[in-house]
């Protein structure tokens, strides 16, 4: 049995690319071993042209770490790890090796503020035990116990232990920015928008040119029926109502790394040399790295819990969404987390040999395509499509092909590239491309001529709902994390 020709929509051919990866929830504790340390757990990760009026000719990556966080996440909520290095890779020249690093380290800063405490005359001024003494508003953040910052660096070809670039703020060419603390609660932050907004920055980038960051907490962007999916697929109707279960993270927030840049700044040079070229294709993806060795401080400090040494290892990366979860098996989790692209050849036959559509079977009794090895996989996850995402590499990565025009957020199809909307996923991710549908139907043979695999053009659903309105036009698309308390 063959794949279908490509005498079928293109779009339909090509969505089928990138989605068996996408079946479930997106990357949250896919691994044993990240499962252990959630600061460092990417969750989802998203390229795309940005779809901002007036910015087409920008690329957005975003990067959410740390799941599931209840807006209650009291008293210490969801500051990033300050002992470990997060990165977003950009291949620009097809080779499965990164050729931009987006590097961020953070700070975190106890103010120790006090109150005092004790008898009139005799008072003793005692630390706080929460993040905040009073409100925190846009102009004025001085109640912060906690004030957490960041900077970001530019590593041009292989990251390693390479120095980087510091980014600077285009205001004031600081280096250090601030990331705002978590949404505790509507009487500590009265407009979280405003004081957000004011985290949110114009940043200097190297050779002239210029982009936007923020990081911090939004609204988690995955939407997916969580429960039931990994409830041995215990979907009430998997052919039903595209809208007709409930989305198990609607009620979390997460934390976001958003960098913008322009097209033209991933420009590399040819490997014959001159000038350097603004590639067409581009992968990209995200890791998380801790130092290799750590030892529990005998008396730990805030400043100090644990000593942190050695070289750094990746123990969390994220390309395309659920590769990890539900392609890979489950004894490499970890050790695919620790590997890059370019080494991807040993995961082979767990894209050509894939174990998720035999669940599926298994476990809804819809028959699964008879079909190995399923090369179009290969296609989807380690090498893009011809014309359309490949960029001349293979690995597993979100391939990007920037030259296509980003559709308005009103006009696009929430089924990316199965709904006849090229700039959608598997083109690239953007927040309101509904994965988990997508991939469910192409992990049960959307690829192939209906007369070979008719189950794959049944109109799987996990009944979680997603589309361009759940997110906002403008930078940095995802919404206002929910409160920790909705009370004035």
């Amino acid at each position: 049995m063959t794949p279908h020709p490509l005498g079928r929509p293109l779009g339909l051919a090509l969505i089928a690319t990138s989605l068996v990866a996408a079946t479930m929830p997106s990357s949250h504790r896919e691994a044993p071993f990240v499962s252990e340390m959630p600061k460092v757990d990417a969750t989802d990760f998203y390229a795309f042209t940005s779809y901002e009026p007036g910015r087409s000719d920008f690329v957005t990556f975003i990067a959410n770490y740390q799941p599931l966080q209840a807006p209650y996440g009291g008293p210490n909520y969801f500051t990033m790890d300050p002992e470990a290095r997060y990165e977003i890779h950009v291949d620009a020249s097809g080779d499965a090796l990164e050729d931009f690093t987006f590097r961020f380290a953070f700070n975190n800063r106890l103010r120790k503020l006090s109150v005092p405490v004790g008898p009139p005359g005799a008072e003793k001024m005692m630390p706080i035990p929460i993040t905040q003494l009073g409100q925190v508003l846009p102009n004025d953040t001085s109640k912060l116990n906690v004030v957490e910052s960041y900077t970001m660096e530019i590593v041009t070809g292989e990251s390693g232990d390479a120095p980087g670039v510091q980014v600077a703020n285009s205001a004031n060419g600081r280096t250090s920015f601030s990331k705002p603390v978590d949404n505790i609660g509507t009487k500590t932050i009265p407009d979280y928008d405003a004081y957000a907004a004011t985290t949110m920055y114009d940043i200097d980038l190297p050779g002239g040119f210029t982009g936007r960051m923020f990081v911090g907490q939004r609204k988690d962007s995955f939407v997916v029926n969580l429960g039931e999916t990994f409830d041995l697929v215990n979907l009430s109707n998997p052919l039903g109502p595209v809208d007709g279960e409930s989305d198990d993270l609607a009620g979390v927030n997460v934390t976001s790394i958003v960098v913008e840049v322009p097209k033209d700044f991933l420009a590399v040079s040819p490997p014959q040399g001159g000038p350097a070229v603004t590639p067409a294709v581009i992968g990209a993806w995200t890791t998380a790295s801790l130092r290799r060795t750590r030892r529990l401080a005998v008396n730990p400090t805030f400043e100090v819990p644990a000593l942190e040494e050695g070289s750094w290892t990746s123990v969390s990366r994220l390309g395309s969404p659920l590769v990890n979860e539900l392609i890979i098996g489950l004894p490499d989790k970890d050790r695919f987390n620790a590997s890059r692209p370019f080494d991807d050849g040993q995961f082979l036959d767990y894209v050509t040999n894939p174990v998720l559509p035999e669940l599926i079977e298994i476990l809804t009794g819809v028959d699964a395509p008879d079909i190995f090895p399923r090369d179009d996989l290969v296609a989807t996850f380690l090498t893009g499509f011809a014309g359309i995402n490949a960029n001349g590499s293979f690995g597993e990565m979100l391939r990007l092909n920037i030259d296509v025009p980003p559709t308005p957020l009103a006009s696009q199809s929430n089924l990316g590239l199965l709904g006849g909307d090229i700039a959608g996923f598997p083109n690239g991710r953007r927040p309101g491309d509904d994965v988990v549908d997508v991939a469910l139907r192409v992990s049960m043979g959307a690829l192939f001529d209906p007369v070979i695999v008719p189950n794959g053009q049944l109109p799987f659903t996990d009944g979680a709902f997603v589309d361009a309105s759940f997110f906002d036009e403008d930078f940095p698309f995802l919404r206002t994390p929910l409160p920790g308390s909705p009370n004035p």
